[in-house]
C-alpha cells in the first residue's frame, strides 16, 4: 500500500492557459475563413460580420450591467458573433445577425448561467433558431455572381459538382464554409497550439464518409465523397464548433463515441433528409446528448467496483 500515490489537499498547480488566451486564438484562427468570405462576397460580409460581433458582444455587456459582473473581456462573445456571422447567407438582412446574436448569448448562454453552463453551442443554436423562423432569407445563397444552388443542392439533385472549386471557395454557401483550405489553416493554427485534436474532428468525418460511401448511393466514388466533405459546413462544424470546449464530452472515449453519433447524423440529415444540409442539426443533437456520453464514458473511480486490495 506504501506504493500507492496520494492526492494531497489545493492548492494545486494552475495552467498558465486562460479562457481569454484560447479564445483568442479560436479567433485567430477563424480569421482566414473570415478574410475568404470578405473577399469573395465583398463589403457586405464584412457588414454582417460587424454587426453580429457587435451584438453578441453588446448582449453579453448589457447583461453583465444588469448582474454588475462583467465577463466580455474573455472574447467569447467575438466568438459566438463571428461564428454566427460565418454561419450565415450574405444576403440575410442586416437585422437577422443582429436577432441571432442577442439570442445566443441572452437565451442560450446567459440565461443557462453564462460561459460554461450552456448546455449548447450558442452561435449554431442562433442559426438553427434562425432557420427555423425565416428559412426563406436562410437558404437564400444567391449574391451578386451566385445565383445557383449549392454544391450540395446540386450533389442531391443528381448534379456534378466542380470538387476544385469547393475547395478554393469559388462556390455559394454562408460566408465562412466556402474554402476548405481557408478552414484547414485555422484548424492547423488550433492544432498546433494545443487547442483542439484530432479525436472529435477525425472520427467525425470519418465515421461521415462511411456513412456515405454506405448509403449516399454512389459507393465510394472518391468524387462524390470529396463533394460531400468540401461541401457545406463540415469542416467549419468538424473542427470550430464540434469541438467547443463547453458542450463537448470532457472523457477521451466520449469524444470518439460524440464524433461518430455527429458522423452518423450528419449523413442522415444529408442522404436522407429534404435538405441537403445537416451538420448544426447533427451538432446540436450531440450537444443534447453529452451527458449520457459522460455518463456511459466515464472511467471509475481507482478501486471502485472490484475487488479490495489484497482479498
Amino acid at each position: 500500500m506504501s506504493g500507492l500515490l496520494k492526492v494531497s489537499s489545493n492548492p494545486h498547480i494552475r495552467s498558465k492557459v486562460t479562457t481569454n488566451g484560447i479564445m483568442m486564438a479560436v479567433v485567430l484562427a477563424l480569421l482566414p475563413a473570415a478574410g475568404f468570405g470578405i473577399y469573395h462576397f465583398g463589403p457586405r460580409a464584412l457588414m454582417i460580420i460587424l454587426l453580429s460581433i457587435a451584438s453578441t458582444v453588446g448582449t453579453e455587456f448589457l447583461f453583465g450591467l444588469y448582474k454588475k459582473k462583467m465577463t466580455i473581456t474573455d472574447l467569447s462573445a467575438v466568438v459566438t458573433g463571428l461564428l454566427l456571422a460565418m454561419n450565415l447567407p450574405v444576403s440575410v438582412p442586416w437585422w437577422m445577425p443582429v436577432m441571432g446574436g442577442v439570442f445566443a448569448i441572452l437565451v442560450v448562454k446567459m440565461l443557462f448561467g453564462g460561459l460554461g453552463q450552456n448546455f449548447m453551442n450558442p452561435a449554431l443554436a442562433a442559426r438553427c433558431f434562425l432557420l427555423i423562423s425565416f428559412p426563406a432569407q436562410m437558404t437564400d445563397f444567391s449574391y451578386d455572381t451566385f445565383t445557383g444552388a449549392t454544391p450540395l443542392a446540386a450533389l442531391k439533385a443528381g448534379e456534378s459538382v466542380n470538387v476544385m472549386d469547393m475547395i478554393i471557395g469559388k462556390t455559394a454557401g454562408t460566408i465562412g464554409e466556402t474554402s476548405v483550405i481557408a478552414l484547414l489553416i485555422g484548424a492547423c493554427i488550433l492544432i498546433l497550439l494545443g487547442i483542439i485534436d484530432l479525436r472529435i474532428p477525425g472520427s467525425y468525418i470519418v465515421t461521415f464518409v462511411l456513412f456515405v460511401g454506405l448509403f449516399g448511393g454512389h459507393g465510394f466514388d472518391p468524387a462524390y465523397l470529396s463533394a460531400q466533405v468540401a461541401g457545406g459546413g463540415l469542416m467549419l462544424g468538424a473542427f470550430f464548433m464540434a469541438t467547443d470546449y463547453v458542450t463537448r464530452p470532457i472523457t477521451i472515449k466520449g469524444q470518439y463515441l460524440f464524433g461518430i453519433f455527429l458522423g452518423i447524423m450528419t449523413g442522415i440529415f444529408r442522404i436522407f433528409g429534404p435538405a441537403a444540409e445537416g451538420v448544426s442539426y447533427a451538432i446540436i443533437l450531440g450537444n443534447l446528448i453529452v451527458p449520457l456520453i459522460e455518463k456511459i464514458t466515464w472511467p471509475k473511480a481507482f478501486g471502485k467496483g472490484g475487488k479490495r486490495y489484497g482479498k
